[in-house]
């Protein structure tokens, strides 16, 4: 089976959260079970040094009559996988955000980027397409590539079957009406089954109607979009195609997640030499300024700063978890005035808050192991990556009943299953009284150890979503 993997981020070179995750974790996983898969993905800067051998394999001058000319290039990633990399300097030769200027704000022109990204993608699976490979199914992803399923129903000719895959339907893709022209779009598609939406063109929308199938990350996530509550909108359009609608649960990478052999780790363990984890503690304390301190519980957070992921929430309840007592780390960026308040939160707890603003990718692989519990108090979470990164590490997660952390974190009243703490209203309260039941918890070592080695027992890779995928390529 063949199948053209279209994506508009590829970790570790461009990636702004799970989809670039994805893209590079699930192709590898359907390759080593015997699928033919390429992965389709803009030659951004980074992407051009990563992979300085990519040869060109086609030109695709002025593609559909309104889009700048391009080319395809192709090479071999590290790990085996086939990558198509659409090559077109006035779109994507440029620096950092793939969706952001320096300003912070959009690029004017990102309708056109990824119209062009979809269009490609979707003429890679027609007809029309100037490769003698030829897919069987075409995979597309969020907003980004959505608009493929519409141009394989307006513009082409398909020959493969397609899916889209929303990792966040918070994200839609919309602009003004005036696109369609610029996109290439007949009237015709200027409608309640195409891509209008509200008076805008919304290119998830488009997708969402036209897809053959629908997939989501997290199987409760599925669930939550099709309610008016969680469907940002698109809950009438989903309900109406909910037969053609799947969650299929992320995996993670468990190579590059691995605490046995982490590189970022001064000390590794594994579950049965969990005792090991508590020197990553310490080197944690000391490189973030906090205080050595062995009688109490350490939290933490890797996390984008935003409303979704629930850090007001935190914010709220904090000095009350310092008076536990215990300690408290924050590492990641985001939206200014939490980035200000987590600022002001250490200010008043020297030694025993930390916040580092930004990312870091070693310090983020040490937090996982040095913290005692992970907080992830989010309002929404399509899948979430870091809950079973704790998992696999050792440390139990502390969650909000919501999407794929419903999915994967079974609360520590289940004495059997239990992997960590689970709590169910948006409210600081409720956060707190699951922040006390682990720091409660936490002081109970053999319970806790149980707690721990239940979560590092299960199998969060890639390889059961790939046999999912899989089965679903098939049936279509």
């Amino acid at each position: 089976m063949k199948v053209l993997f279209a994506t508009s981020e590829l970790a570790p070179w461009v990636k702004t959260g799970g989809l670039g995750d994805v893209a590079a974790a699930l192709p590898p996983a359907l390759r080593r079970a015997g699928i033919d898969v390429r992965v389709l993905a803009p030659w951004y800067p980074a992407i051009a040094r990563a992979f300085p051998n990519a040869v060109v394999i086609a030109e695709l001058p002025a593609a559909s009559g309104v889009f700048p000319g391009a080319a395809l290039r192709s090479d071999i990633a590290p790990d085996g996988t086939s990558m198509l990399f659409l090559d077109c300097m006035a779109c994507y030769m440029r620096e950092g955000n793939p969706y952001l200027g320096a300003d912070g704000r959009d690029w004017h022109d990102n309708a056109v980027r990824f119209g062009l990204l979809s269009y490609v993608a979707a003429l890679l699976a027609s007809s029309a397409t100037p490769l003698d490979w030829r897919p069987d199914i075409l995979h597309c992803h969020d907003w980004q590539t959505a608009l493929a399923p519409v141009y394989l129903h307006y513009n082409l000719k398909p020959l493969a079957k397609s899916v889209l895959t929303i990792h966040n339907l918070a994200f839609q893709g919309l602009f003004g009406a005036h696109t369609l022209r610029e996109l290439g779009l007949p009237q015709q598609a200027w409608a309640i089954d195409g891509v209008e939406y509200y008076g805008h063109l919304s290119f998830l929308k488009g997708g969402l109607q036209h897809a053959d199938h629908i997939t989501t990350v997290s199987p409760t996530y599925a669930r939550e979009i099709q309610t008016d509550t969680d469907g940002m909108g698109m809950a009438g359009l989903l309900r109406y195609r909910a037969d053609a609608l799947t969650g299929i649960l992320n995996g993670i990478d468990t190579e590059q997640w691995n605490p046995a052999i982490d590189p970022h780790l001064p000390t590794h363990y594994a579950g049965a030499t969990l005792g090991n984890k508590s020197a990553n503690k310490r080197a944690l304390q000391m490189q973030m300024g906090l205080k050595h301190a062995d009688d109490r519980p350490l939290f933490g957070v890797v996390s984008r700063l935003s409303g979704q992921k629930g850090l007001d929430l935190l914010l709220a309840c904090a000095d009350e978890l310092v008076k536990l007592p215990a300690q408290l780390v924050v590492l990641g960026s985001g939206d200014a005035a939490l980035e200000k308040a987590f600022r002001e939160l250490a200010a008043r707890h020297p030694g025993q808050i930390a916040v580092r603003i930004g990312f870091d990718e070693a310090l983020a692989h040490l937090i996982e192991a040095g913290i005692d519990a992970f907080l992830m108090p989010s309002r929404f979470e399509p899948c979430g990556l870091n809950q079973m990164y704790s998992l696999r590490y050792g440390t139990p997660p502390i969650v909000r009943a919501t999407g794929g952390l419903a999915d994967t974190v079974v609360d520590a009243a289940d004495k059997d299953r239990g992997n960590g703490f689970v709590f169910e209203r948006a409210e600081p309260a409720e956060l707190l009284a699951a922040v006390r039941r682990a720091a409660s918890l936490w002081a109970r070592p053999r319970l806790w150890r149980q707690l721990q080695k239940n979560g590092m027992a299960a199998d969060h890779g890639w390889n059961q979503p790939a046999q999912e995928y899989i089965e679903l390529y098939r049936s279509l």
